[in-house]
């Protein structure tokens, strides 16, 4: 499995930038990999930090964009029966779907930080008909920061970039928390905001 990841990623790295975007278009690969690589080979001086974070930027835009057209055009049956083929489990759809109708579309946002869901959010949302624009400002606003993370992570292992998962394990376990933490008061103050205004209403 390893030569294949590698053999793959040599391929990629021949491609430059075009390459850290197909890498993350087509998942084949788990994103954190590509952008490690793709760090690695920003510390050997193959390509320039800003063109990466760019084109890891819109390489997961567009798959997440796919996911959201597949969902919204294709339906739940259409993504239960294909889904195996882009590495989304039903229940992965299942837990992604709970969040979406609990938290609303301002999850795509946070999702993307927390492990299962982080891919499958992108179908409820096209399930959902959410705006096609607010799905993609916010999956933007979350890719950027998260493909800048793994690249300075991948820029500072150098030649041990294989191991960013084992080393990016704490970091993305504590901003999943810290995640969850925010949608809790969020969420609380959104709700305490609406009783108040009920409240207020009924004097």
């Amino acid at each position: 499995m390893q030569e294949f990841i590698a053999s793959i990623l040599e391929f990629l790295s021949e491609l430059g930038y075009l390459g850290i975007a197909i890498g993350l278009m087509l998942e084949v690969i788990p994103s954190e990999i590509v952008l490690a690589y793709g760090g690695y080979m920003i510390s050997i001086g193959e390509i320039g930090y800003v063109g990466a974070v760019i084109a890891g930027t819109i390489g997961g835009v567009l798959a997440q964009l796919f996911l959201y057209w597949l969902g919204y055009y294709g339906g739940r049956p259409m993504v239960e029966k294909y889904g195996k083929y882009i590495l989304i489990k039903k229940s992965h759809l299942d837990v992604a779907e709970k969040w979406f109708e609990r938290y609303g579309t301002g999850v795509i946002f946070g999702a993307r930080f927390i492990p299962v869901v982080r891919h499958a959010i992108s179908i409820p949302a096209g399930l959902a008909k959410m705006s096609a624009t607010r799905f993609t400002i916010l999956t933007t606003l979350a890719i950027i920061p998260w493909s800048i993370g793994f690249l300075m992570l991948g820029e500072q292992l150098g030649s041990n970039w294989a191991s960013v998962k084992e080393v990016s394990g704490e970091y993305v376990s504590e901003i999943a928390i810290g995640v969850v933490v925010i949608f809790i008061l969020y969420f609380g103050f959104q709700i305490w905001s609406k009783k108040k205004k009920e409240k207020q209403a009924n004097v």
